[in-house]
């Protein structure tokens, strides 16, 4: 019986495989990070990234299936992300899909990366009660979106320059932190005491975000103030982004009727992040879904996940590197 789907993932710096059923469970997941590949640069070379892929897909792939021990015929089709992303990884991951679909007769789905996201909360088991308004906390994207089921998507408010991920890379390399800033900068916030008055852009006003202001405010003291505390200023730093996302998240959730509040993306790793919105759904009587930490970062996992949505609306979309998020995401 044709009841698996093999997801691949290849948008950025992960090459991964994943191996997933039609209730959410994981069979077999293989993930490669370019990380190292990456660092001195302070961000992901796209070139030195494709080149990654190509020397690591094939391997991550058989990794994948020797773990989950299936053969072919128990594949029902092939789930890859078509965007958005880097167009040089994307192809990569894009070919492979195509051969073995032609390989093993089965269709190949392009799923877009943002949808992947939006259901990893439902890895390893069912957690989204719907209508849900979901966060999307990246190193591309901040969004604010409502589904009133897993197939329909409607868009509420996106940043109108840096994503939430971004912002902390950049500030992670202002503290001396290296690449990538998330993890580092919300540790060193801990040690430290929120007692700068950064700025909260756009706090009031509506469900969109600007970040670009936040990062320049942060250059600018530390150039006005060498001998801050770095400690201070990565709190100061953290609490201006929590305290944007959990007003933004109230505002969403108080105009946009939903039992559950979707947390996903990398950046929804983040320990204060994590805290903020649990005392927030507390509060208004809103389940919290968070995926579990593995599976917050880019996976293959999700992908698989998503191309069930596919499967159940009988669309089959061609690959669009630029693909965004609307309503009707197909």
């Amino acid at each position: 019986m044709r009841n698996l789907i093999l997801g691949i993932e290849s948008s950025c710096d992960d090459t991964a495989a994943a191996l997933v059923d039609t209730e959410g469970t994981i069979l077999a997941a293989a993930n490669v990070t370019q990380t190292e590949i990456h660092r001195p640069y302070g961000g992901v070379y796209p070139e030195l990234a494709s080149r990654a892929h190509v020397a690591e897909i094939l391997p991550t792939l058989d990794k994948a299936l020797a773990e989950a021990g299936v053969s072919p015929d128990r594949i029902r089709a092939v789930g890859v992300t078509r965007g958005p992303g880097l167009i040089g990884p994307l192809l990569v991951g894009l070919n492979t899909a195509a051969g073995l679909g032609l390989g093993w007769g089965v269709p190949v789905i392009g799923v877009n990366h943002l949808r992947g996201h939006l259901r990893s909360a439902d890895l390893g088991g069912s957690r989204v009660k719907y209508p849900a308004t979901i966060l999307l906390v990246s190193g591309g994207h901040t969004i604010l979106a409502y589904m009133e089921d897993p197939r329909f998507i409607r868009l509420l408010g996106a940043t109108r320059d840096d994503s939430v991920g971004e912002a902390y890379d950049k500030v992670g390399r202002m503290l001396g932190l290296g690449y990538p800033g998330g993890p580092p900068v919300d540790r060193l916030a801990k040690a430290g005491e929120s007692c700068i008055q950064f700025p909260r852009p756009m706090l009031n006003k509506g469900l969109d975000f600007s970040l670009s202001g936040l990062k320049s405010a942060v250059s600018r003291y530390l150039e006005s103030e060498p001998n801050a505390s770095y400690a201070n200023v990565a709190a100061s730093f953290v609490q201006a982004i929590v305290d944007l996302l959990a007003v933004k998240c109230r505002r969403a959730l108080m105009e946009n009727r939903s039992a559950s509040l979707v947390i996903v993306g990398g950046v929804a790793a983040s320990p204060q992040i994590r805290s903020a919105t649990a005392k927030l759904c507390a509060e208004l009587g809103v389940r919290l879904c968070l995926p579990p930490e593995r599976w917050a970062t880019d996976n293959a996992a999700m992908i698989a996940l998503a191309t069930w949505d596919y499967i159940r609306a009988n669309v089959h979309p061609r690959p669009v590197p630029n693909v965004r998020l609307s309503l009707v995401d197909y």
